[in-house]
């Protein structure tokens, strides 16, 4: 299994994350995306179902076994709030040679935050301190959270900081936005701002890094700031890691011709794993949603994509937005 190193300090050599987006980002589309896209230094792996067993058997487990994770470090993310469940899971991540979990206090999805998971804890912060009372002294791997700045306003998260500070976290993933907001609005760097003067742990910065402009002026904003989250904007622009890292810039030819073999090794894993042309394509529709912004001008392609009823017509549509 890979496993993570340190970079060093310096906003000119950043670590990039891979954020974990639930019904995209698993191990296949990793694995491919590592090996046509640069830049990326490690990734976070959607969130592991709560369950009810007393052991994870390598089914359940299957997203982030080490045999299934090839190319890059994968950091698993735990959603539980049971103390009990979470040492459950945190000792069979232990055993699989992980040194490195997450904890999920961000997801904003309503049918997470209603159960009082994700971000929805977030203004129960004495449930949150008590489960990490119960569970760090027992863990033999470091433990990071990803969060927001609150579930329906940003005091929720500076109200819970200064109790974190007692506890040896490896960092904090901060997406500033809201749980309430989804992804939608605007992101609030001011409030990440605010946590950075109340928090003593490592940070790490997330939400709406759109381009190479965008990085550089909160870099140069957050000079402390190392370590950033890319998420749904990566799929939108693949190559953003490699912009972000300054790589040699290629022709738009060739940009093409890599997207295009990126798709072509995904449409035939996906082929090989997934069950019937139904499921084939809606997992490839759903990345569609994102990877159309790679290509100005073809918006009104995306609604043929998502009407294609079998994979010749997907695939003919995939043909015409790729001839230029």
């Amino acid at each position: 299994m890979c496993q993570e190193s340190e970079p060093q300090s310096s906003s000119k050599n950043p670590y990039l994350y891979l954020a974990p987006i639930k019904g995209v980002t698993d191990a296949l589309f990793r694995n491919i995306f590592h090996h046509h896209f640069d830049g990326i230094d490690a990734a976070v792996a959607p969130f592991i179902p709560p369950q009810t067993k007393t052991f994870f058997n390598d089914k359940t487990l299957a997203d982030i076994l080490p045999q299934n994770n090839i190319r890059k470090p994968v950091i698993p993310q735990l959603l539980h709030t049971s103390p009990k469940d979470f040492l459950i899971l945190a000792t069979r991540l232990e055993d699989l040679g992980f040194t490195h979990i997450n904890w999920n206090l961000g997801c904003p999805a309503p049918m997470i935050t209603k159960k009082k998971r994700g971000s929805g804890l977030l203004p129960y912060p004495d449930k949150i301190i008590s489960l990490l009372e119960m569970v760090i002294p027992r863990l033999k791997v470091q433990l990071s959270i990803k969060t927001r700045l609150g579930y329906a306003k940003k005091e929720e998260l500076l109200h819970l900081l200064p109790s974190l500070n007692n506890f040896p976290l490896k960092e904090i993933i901060i997406h500033a936005r809201l749980g309430t907001q989804l992804y939608r609005g605007e992101t609030d760097p001011e409030g990440f701002a605010a946590c950075q003067q109340i928090s003593h742990h490592t940070l790490v910065y997330n939400g709406d890094i759109y381009d190479r402009n965008t990085f550089e002026s909160l870099a140069a904003r957050f000079p402390e700031i190392n370590r950033w989250m890319l998420g749904r904007v990566i799929l939108m622009n693949p190559f953003l890691a490699e912009e972000i890292k300054g790589l040699p810039e290629e022709s738009l030819t060739k940009r093409m011709e890599r997207l295009y073999s990126f798709h072509d090794d995904l449409y035939e894993q996906y082929q090989e794993k997934l069950w019937g042309p139904g499921h084939l394509l809606g997992r490839l529709k759903q990345l569609w949603m994102y990877l159309i912004y790679s290509f100005p001008e073809r918006e009104k392609r995306l609604k043929k994509i998502k009407k294609s009823t079998t994979t010749a017509q997907y695939l003919d549509n995939i043909q015409r937005i790729f001839d230029i």
